[in-house]
């Protein structure tokens, strides 16, 4: 088998996910900094990853988690310099790594300068040509020009004190650019090829289905400005999923992407109809989108099945490969999805303690069962072709922090809803990384969830500030250094895993189900789901075998080379773990 173009090492990588607020402080300010990830380049390269994916790292005041931004060509002094972004891409190209950078090219903040330029300018002006600003409704202007509602509640458009409203799909201190205008379009070029020009290797590109928008219609109020539930097929959605937002993709492929040797790559984060993806994977767009049908999946057969062939089709369709991620930053982290039971209506997957008592829920995470699917999960993926991406902790096996304190949160979708009817939204899976099981965090009381003066290593020891976001004291038993004196942990299993993966991993990207891949016809699954195994094999004869059923499975013959669970004493697999298997 020929090996692999070196310049389509995006097509079947690795990607680790860091969060830089909250993957390692140096400066002892309670925020994760670039010097903290070059700092931890020799664990990344030794968990087995190809490249590293980073959240943004640019100035911003943090309405969004860093996805505000007030300027797309620089650092944010809390976080670094450019100086030290320049020494992380060298330090990671040194050790093989890749970098893909994330940008944010639907909304900025509201304090970058053009927004800032906007507010002080006319109506009618150029400067305010690059966002969108509408007259409002009714007869002196006082309703918004849509009743849309944005992606974390409350309204879509916020009035200005000339009687205009400016649109924004997520918070109102995230305005809305407008692609039509050719000076926005001619800036995000000069960002892409800034990046590049400083070592990026490729973008993750955010919100990427709704850069295009259609406001010259009538029927407006008939839509929902980020609801995917009611995105037609035809590309017709007034913000989302446009076809014309690939006029712009085509463009970054022609102007910036082919023009580096060897091209940049990129990935969409476009929640979209699953047969709409394959136009963002195109060789002549982004390159590859996000799959989350696969992160969206309980944990049963035909839930992951669906998953499975609907990434597959999407790269047959596209010409590109899939990508296949179970966490990131925007969703409760897997090991808790799949230790919750596992209901069609994905009511558990809302996670948060508070908001499950009031719904006359039980909140019951079964951490054993979760780590154990966990465990299967992995190997079901990383034997898949395409990309993984890994997101920062869930190497670690680490759960949902659910109970964070209100007035400790940060994201935006708890702080601006009732908490009568709020989940306490994404932080839980944002909570900064322990990295040794010293330098405990101390409770001021004795049963006390959380504490103060230290940081599990996350800042240096006796730094002036705590972390960002409180650490739980349970996370003692899932830092780095205790999992790395552990063979059985979940970091040893995850470096076991990437390094097979390795070497196993050739440039075919075809796939074929086995015969034994088949649903049991019984609701033997998770939680009286239909259970069922998924079964497929790669060119090379390297198999996975996943049990989703009560039953104990027989295996399809060859040499086993890894499981995430012992087999029973008759050589099956049980429910709930994985084999990769040589059938060669």
């Amino acid at each position: 088998m020929a090996a692999q173009d070196p310049s389509l090492w995006w097509r079947q990588a690795v990607v680790y996910q860091v969060y830089p607020r909250s993957f390692k402080d140096t400066t002892g300010s309670g925020l994760g900094d670039l010097n903290g990830v070059t700092e931890k380049i020799d664990y990344l390269a030794a968990l087995g990853v190809d490249a590293i994916w980073l959240s943004p790292f640019y100035p911003s005041e943090l309405a969004d988690g860093g996805y505000d931004v007030a300027d797309y060509r620089a650092v944010d002094p809390r976080l670094g310099t450019m100086r030290d972004f320049d020494r992380l891409t060298e330090t990671a190209h040194a050790a093989g790594l890749k970098i893909v950078v994330d940008i944010v090219p639907n909304h900025s903040s509201r304090l970058h300068p053009w927004f800032q330029a906007a507010l002080h300018a006319a109506p009618g002006s150029p400067e305010r040509n690059r966002y969108i600003f509408r007259d409002g409704r009714g007869p002196n202007g006082d309703e918004p020009p849509t009743r849309w509602v944005n992606h974390f509640g409350g309204p879509a458009w916020t009035r200005v004190p000339d009687g205009q409203w400016y649109l924004h799909m997520f918070t109102k201190e995230q305005p809305d650019f407008n692609w039509d205008n050719r000076e926005v379009r001619e800036d995000f070029l000069t960002t892409l090829r800034f990046w590049c020009d400083h070592g990026a290797d490729g973008f993750r590109v955010d919100v990427a289905q709704a850069l295009a928008k259609d406001l010259n219609r009538d029927d407006l109020d008939d839509y929902g400005v980020m609801s995917t539930n009611d995105m037609p097929a035809d590309g017709s959605h007034p913000v989302l999923d446009r076809d014309e937002v690939h006029d712009i993709y085509h463009e970054w492929r022609r102007e910036v992407f082919n023009r580096y040797d060897p091209p940049r790559f990129a990935v969409a984060e476009a929640w979209v109809r699953p047969e709409r993806q394959y136009l963002y994977a195109s060789p002549d767009d982004l390159g590859q989108i996000f799959n989350f049908e696969f992160a969206k999946a309980d944990w049963t057969y035909p839930a992951m099945k669906a998953a499975i062939a609907e990434g597959l089709a999407c790269a047959e369709r596209s010409g590109s490969t899939s990508t296949w991620v179970m966490s990131n930053h925007d969703v409760h982290r897997h090991a808790t999805r799949y230790a919750l039971p596992q209901v069609p209506t994905h009511e558990y997957h809302q996670i948060s303690a508070d908001w499950a008592l009031r719904m006359g829920r039980t909140y019951v995470e079964n951490r054993p069962l979760g780590t154990r699917r966990a465990r299967a999960a992995l190997m079901l993926e990383m034997a898949l072709p395409g990309s993984a991406y890994v997101y920062q902790g869930e190497e670690l096996g680490l759960f949902e922090v659910p109970d964070i304190p209100w007035d400790r949160l940060e994201d935006p979708w708890p702080l601006r809803s009732d908490r009568e009817e709020s989940t306490k939204g994404r932080d839980g899976c944002r909570v900064p990384l322990p990295w040794t099981a010293a330098d405990a965090p101390v409770p001021e009381h004795p049963n006390d969830q959380f504490g103060s003066h230290g940081s599990f290593g996350f800042s240096p020891a006796g730094a002036a500030s705590d972390p960002h976001l409180p650490q739980p004291k349970w996370f003692k038993d899932f830092a780095v250094d205790v999992e790395s004196d552990d063979p059985q942990s979940m970091l040893n299993f995850y470096r076991r895993v990437l390094a097979l993966r390795h070497r196993l991993q050739t440039a075919d990207t075809s796939c074929r189900w086995l015969d034994c891949d088949a649903p049991s016809g019984l609701n033997d699954g998770a939680d009286g789901q239909p259970g069922g195994v998924i079964a497929y094999a790669r060119e090379n004869g390297w198999a996975c075998v996943t049990n989703f059923a009560s039953k104990p499975a027989a295996l399809p013959g060859g040499e086993v080379l890894l499981t995430s669970a012992p087999l029973t004493d008759d050589g099956l697999l049980p429910q709930d773990a994985s084999a990769w298997l040589s059938l060669r």
